[in-house]
């Protein structure tokens, strides 16, 4: 682990500030098991970034539990409309990041943010930094002022 380097990395630690540190490993992050066997905690404490497109073209991004699958009915009926997975361009286009790398900070567009409520259980939970091999670490607490998002159920039981 080490200081961010990567460009959209130390983008994301010039929007977190330095109340934050934004870290990088040699090994992938990109994914909420590579995430957790780098950093040395439980799947669970990943705060993965899940890009959808909703019916009427609005970007929501669900920042879920990384041992949970997201319910795309619960979250439809929360925004009321359907959605759908999000394609690479759309990724990109709507928050900057490549997928692997979306962080829950710094979009270029305004989402619909919803927050996985099981985050709420720990201490501390890790989020992606614009890069597949970027982290950083928070509380639920921050997510929530960071994103301006809403916590609620949004995991697929």
């Amino acid at each position: 682990m080490q200081p961010a380097s990567a460009a959209s990395a130390l983008w994301v630690q010039e929007i977190l500030g330095s109340s934050y540190q934004v870290v990088e490993f040699e090994e992938s992050t990109g994914t909420s098991a590579e995430a957790a066997a780098a950093i040395g905690c439980t799947l669970a404490q990943i705060a993965k970034s899940l890009v959808f497109r909703s019916a009427s073209g609005r970007s929501v991004l669900v920042v879920a539990s990384g041992i949970n699958r997201v319910d795309e009915k619960k979250v439809g009926q929360i925004i009321g409309e359907k959605i759908g997975r999000a394609d690479a361009d759309f990724v990109r286009e709507m928050t900057g990041y490549a997928i692997g790398g979306v962080a829950p900070v710094g979009h270029r567009s305004t989402p619909v943010v919803l927050l996985d409520a099981d985050l709420q259980a720990f201490p501390e939970i890790w989020a992606a930094a614009g890069t597949p091999n970027a982290v950083f670490k928070l509380t639920p607490d921050q997510l929530q002022l960071l994103t301006d998002g809403k916590y609620t159920d949004v995991a697929k039981r």
